[in-house]
């Protein structure tokens, strides 16, 4: 009987390998690394000061805030933090209407930090944890750190959490008529004509004019004209009246007006026959466009009225509504 034994139990043993091995293979094998399914929220080679720089441009002409989000693509807290901030509907609203977003990589490049100089000028952020929240003001003062560990609750983050940092940190919106105000006071210490854009957060051709506005060989030439003045219809306070003034209530978005250094109307985005030209994509709508940028500013010369032009007729990637 104990010879039985002795030749069962090996057998048995290799059975029990087979059996576990087989399992790797079958409904009990581990579960693959998760990260290899998600798409990347982190540029592993963008620059952290550039994206930063280029967002601050956008928020002072937005009168937003910035949040830098730090994080790394394998890390499953920011991805958990980045489905929230797209499914909440709350947290969306807030994130597109309020803040510029920027997702900041510190994962390692060759072994070294990546935008390592960028955590340090933030106060090492990193020691809280990933992801960790930066908020700056349009002119790149740091006003908060938010340690997102504060906001989990269980396996998530907790929505209502989120929301409360987002609402107590946003900037309060200006008031349209005292930009103008400015605007105008600029323009006519600098003898210019003044470019005032209607726009909404929601609205994706907005963004496109904007995104066109901010680039380097157009912004050269277009400053050098006019003092842009950008109105929020939906967060500065008196926005829709202002519109409604220039007679853009009923026009549509993007809305915009050339008016001279008293806040004279020269010439705005309403074509004839054609209605509002938006941004101007079509040949009809470029005319247009180049048409009142030439009435409003008749010194400047061909050439830079033909960077603007071609400029317009560069193909981008369709507007996000």
């Amino acid at each position: 009987m104990k010879q039985s034994l002795r030749r069962i139990l090996p057998v048995c043993l290799v059975l029990a390998i087979g059996v576990i091995a087989m399992s790797a293979f079958a409904g009990d094998e581990p579960k693959k690394d998760e990260s290899a399914k998600r798409s990347d929220i982190y540029d592993r080679h963008a620059d952290g000061e550039k994206q930063i720089a280029d967002a601050l441009v956008e928020a002072k002409r937005d009168h937003k805030r910035v949040l830098l989000q730090f994080g790394a693509n394998w890390c499953g807290w920011c991805h958990k933090l980045h489905n929230l901030c797209k499914a909440d509907k709350d947290i969306a609203h807030e994130l597109l209407y309020e803040y510029i977003v920027v997702a900041i990589d510190v994962d390692k490049v060759d072994g070294e930090p990546h935008n390592a100089k960028v955590v340090r000028k933030y106060d090492n952020p990193t020691k809280h944890g990933l992801p960790v929240l930066v908020i700056l003001d349009e002119d790149g003062k740091h006003l908060h750190t938010q340690d997102t560990g504060k906001l989990e609750e269980g396996d998530h983050h907790d929505p209502a959490k989120v929301l409360e940092v987002l609402r107590k940190w946003k900037a309060s919106p200006p008031t349209a008529d005292d930009e103008l105000a400015a605007g105008l006071a600029k323009a006519k210490a600098e003898h210019k004509a003044v470019f005032v854009d209607f726009s909404a957060p929601w609205c994706g051709w907005c963004h496109r004019l904007d995104a066109y506005l901010r680039r380097p060989e157009i912004a050269k030439v277009f400053d050098s004209a006019f003092v842009s003045v950008k109105v929020d219809v939906d967060r500065f306070k008196g926005g829709k009246e202002l519109n409604a003034r220039y007679g853009g209530d009923k026009a549509g978005l993007p809305f915009f007006v050339f008016v001279d250094s008293d806040g004279k109307k020269i010439g705005d985005s309403i074509a004839s026959p054609g209605g509002n030209v938006g941004f101007p994509v079509k040949e009809e709508e470029v005319a247009h466009f180049i048409a009142m940028v030439r009435k409003a500013s008749p010194t400047l010369t061909d050439a830079q009225v033909k960077v603007l032009s071609d400029g317009l007729k560069t193909k981008e990637p369709a507007a996000e509504d």
